[in-house]
């Protein structure tokens, strides 16, 4: 029995928990999908079978998969659950081909702060980055490519084109993606060259701005943190709360006391 939970979904991407409850030894029917996938193993393991070859999968192992490949899954050691994250090559430089991924540390935190990012609810810039971080370090990027790739004058106006836009409030910078879109660059290459320019990420970046408005607005007297919330793009109040603790290490409730003489006498 197979069952899908999606965590976070948007037109370029979807990361689904995937759980399967099954004993068949045996193979099972052929089956493609229509998008590149990173299917990573939470619990439990399987095998699956594609181009011929065949595969023990199991927290250690994940796979990439391409649109149109046949596959064929056993499970002799019972069910598992899986992280199954579908995406479009167009958020990366180059297209990650079908393989087996060993999932060292690093690949394994990835993996961790993608759920953790899903789980708090900012799909359009934490969840995105995430993602993009932990399919290029499944896909194995060469270490030196950075450095080989790095043009020092346009990655500095990339990020600093980058910044204004989201100062701007620019229609698209809502998402990492419309922003990459807006940049002309893959969103790939925005969130690498983005952190290397400033020291933080983009999801960071923007929440700092967005954390200064709402300082802004309710030094001004913002009657309504659920209403400041929507005004400022978060997912809800309790979204924007923890954001601001973050940051500043105060609560908004505690902010307007700090902020307000009147009320903290």
């Amino acid at each position: 029995m197979l069952s899908a939970s999606p965590l976070a979904r948007r037109p370029e991407f979807t990361v689904s928990v995937v759980g399967c409850r099954s004993d068949h030894t045996r193979w099972s029917e052929p089956e493609t999908h229509d998008s590149h996938r990173l299917v990573l193993v939470r619990s439990g393991r399987f095998r699956r079978w594609a181009n011929g070859t065949d595969a023990d999968l199991d927290p250690t192992m994940a796979y990439l998969g391409a649109p149109g490949e046949e596959e064929r899954f056993a499970h002799p050691a019972g069910g598992d659950v899986c992280t199954s994250v579908s995406f479009k090559p167009s958020l990366l430089e180059r297209t990650p081909a079908a393989t087996t991924v060993y999932v060292d540390a690093r690949v394994d935190l990835a993996h961790r702060r993608l759920v953790a990012a899903a789980g708090a609810g900012d799909v359009e810039y934490a969840v995105t980055e995430e993602l993009l971080r932990l399919v290029a370090a499944a896909a194995g990027e060469p270490a030196g490519a950075q450095g080989v790739r790095t043009r020092a004058a346009a990655d500095r106006a990339l990020a600093a084109a980058a910044r204004e836009a989201i100062i701007e409030e620019a229609p698209g910078a809502e998402e990492l993606v419309g922003l990459a879109r807006l940049l002309k660059v893959s969103p790939y290459r925005l969130s690498r060259v983005f952190s290397r320019q400033m020291g933080v990420s983009l999801t960071r970046y923007r929440n700092r701005v967005r954390v200064t408005r709402a300082m802004d607005a309710i030094a001004e007297g913002a009657p309504s943190l659920a209403e400041l919330a929507t005004r400022l793009g978060f997912s809800d109040q309790a979204h924007l709360t923890r954001t601001v603790r973050e940051h500043v290490g105060h609560t908004p409730t505690a902010l307007r006391r700090l902020m307000d003489p009147a009320r903290a006498s």
